[in-house]
């Protein structure tokens, strides 16, 4: 179940809230796009019969791009919002369907997981970093992996040092806000974040760099750059861990990296590494 307290001591961003509010922009492109990253990133083209997990679902773009490419489907998350947000979307696009079930639950909570059973897939994107126990929540995903050459594809914040350390306490005074400063805040920390890129790369002498730096693309993922940056300024809890960290850590366990993209800045890498062995 839910801890309330957690977000009533302004102890964990209200993710779900930030989800109710990306559903009135979804549109079919948006749907296509999120189709597309499952389809690059495991490298096939579709995953009928396929059982998918989504490990923390949020809006429920993911769990329902799964479905409309033939997966057999289970979405759960943490928040009752983003729970709300995911059964919306299978009102409007699979109402009725038993190939799509969604719960609330904790990645955190093992004996949850392990009732599950095992995936052929299993989908966490820019999640289990805001567990407040991000390895223990990454082994129960890895233990929900299908022994038989299943799947895990996974993105984590990246490790940059003092300066991830500098978002955590960023991300901090974020939920420690009235929520009628929270907005401004968001504009100014990304005011400041905007402002210091350009200094950084103008005194190098490459102003196009900086100008490329403020581009990010609005449809990425299926996302939007406007919902993102709530998601980043106000994400809390909030840790983080190198690329080759993580992948090191998952070759040990028994995977086999087969997409990745390193994120060289503050943002997320992913891994889509697929099951070879079980780790002893």
């Amino acid at each position: 179940m839910i801890d309330e307290r957690e977000i009533d001591d302004k102890r964990r961003f209200e993710f779900g809230s930030n989800w109710t509010n990306f559903l009135s922009v979804l549109n079919q492109q948006r749907i296509d796009d999120a189709e597309s990253s499952l389809k690059d990133m495991l490298g096939i083209e579709r995953l009928d019969g396929l059982r998918f997990l989504d490990i923390g679902s949020g809006s429920g773009l993911f769990s329902l791009a799964a479905r409309r490419l033939g997966a057999r489907v289970h979405s759960f998350d943490f928040d009752s919002q983003s729970v709300a947000c995911t059964r919306e979307l299978k009102r409007r696009y699979f109402p009725d369907d038993v190939e799509w079930k969604i719960e609330q639950a904790s990645v955190l909570d093992r004996a949850y997981l392990e009732g599950l059973g095992q995936y052929d897939i299993v989908y966490s994107w820019g999640v289990l970093h805001h567990t407040g126990a991000m390895w223990l929540a990454l082994e129960n995903a890895i233990g929900r992996v299908n022994t038989a050459r299943g799947k895990l594809f996974i993105a984590l914040y990246n490790d940059q040092g003092w300066k991830s350390h500098v978002w955590w306490l960023v991300k901090r005074v974020y939920n420690q806000l009235p929520r009628i400063l929270r907005s401004l805040f968001v504009k100014a920390v990304m005011l400041l974040t905007y402002f210091a890129v350009f200094a950084k790369y103008t005194i190098r002498l490459k102003p196009m760099t900086a100008i490329n730096a403020f581009r990010t693309p609005e449809r990425e993922r299926g996302m939007t750059s406007k919902y993102d940056r709530i998601d980043w300024v106000g994400g809390f809890p909030y840790e983080f861990v190198s690329f080759d960290t993580l992948t090191s850590y998952l070759k040990a366990r028994g995977f086999r990296i087969i997409n990745s993209k390193r994120n060289t800045s503050l943002g997320c890498s992913e891994w889509a590494a697929e099951r070879t062995q079980c780790a002893e």
